[in-house]
């Protein structure tokens, strides 16, 4: 396939009489990337509450903990997921966004039998319209959390 298109475009740049050619292995598309460095943010752990590459912000997962703690809230699935959002909208606002900005969300949930309590604190934690979202049972999750929840925002322009 890769030669039938290379030939065809040779018989189209010969009969134009004159061709642009882009050399694609030295053109570069590479975003801008920045990481969040926000001292603490990550309590010491191994990556970035966030990197923006691009119109992108991408967050690491949250879980619903205080800010410098490595607990989980008490109160259950519910107020994780209330702290998770605030965690979330913390990490958004050193970027210049909020939640309104975010367009996509995973949710990992230890225990589906908790979907309804999560999902009442998702739908009131995000504004209207709400993200893309998918939801997934899983089998343990970091510092005993019941949830943790992934998020992909829009750079504000």
């Amino acid at each position: 396939m890769k030669r039938l298109l290379i030939g065809l475009a040779g018989v189209c740049c010969t009969g134009l009489g004159g061709c642009v050619t882009t050399n694609v292995e030295t053109a570069s598309n590479t975003p801008e990337v920045i990481y969040d460095k926000e001292p603490g943010a990550g309590l010491g752990l191994p990556f970035s509450p966030a990197v923006v590459a691009g119109d992108l912000i991408f967050l690491s997962g949250a879980l619903g903990v205080e800010p410098g703690s490595r607990s989980p809230v008490e109160g259950g699935v519910g107020a994780e997921t209330t702290q998770i959002f605030n965690n979330i909208e913390t990490v958004l606002a050193r970027q210049g966004a909020d939640l309104s900005h975010i367009v996509k969300c995973t949710v990992f949930l230890e225990d589906m039998n908790e979907y309804g309590a999560m999902n009442e604190a998702y739908m009131a934690a995000l504004p209207d319209p709400k993200p893309a979202r998918s939801t997934f049972g899983v089998d343990g999750i970091a510092l005993g959390a019941s949830l943790e929840i992934e998020c992909i925002a829009a750079r504000p322009k």
